[in-house]
């Protein structure tokens, strides 16, 4: 049976204990993950954001979320 989307996103937090929006595209191949957050968070998990701040091609400052799972 194929895995769900929320399923692989609940799965890499647990086995990298965190993921972001870069990582959730490169990995898992899942465009909208701040959407499958939203779900983990409707089935009762308590994740956690943070927003973090790095430089994209350009050298320009660019922020993005960062999300793990509280235990």
């Amino acid at each position: 049976m194929k895995q769900k989307q929320t399923e692989k996103v609940l799965q890499y937090i647990k086995d990298f204990g965190s993921i972001n929006p870069l990582e959730a595209l490169n990995d898992l191949g899942i465009m909208r993950l701040a959407s499958r957050i939203c779900d983990l968070r409707n089935e009762g998990y308590v994740i956690t954001k943070e927003m973090k701040k790095g430089k994209n091609r350009y050298g320009e400052t660019v922020y993005f979320a960062e999300y793990s799972l509280k235990e």
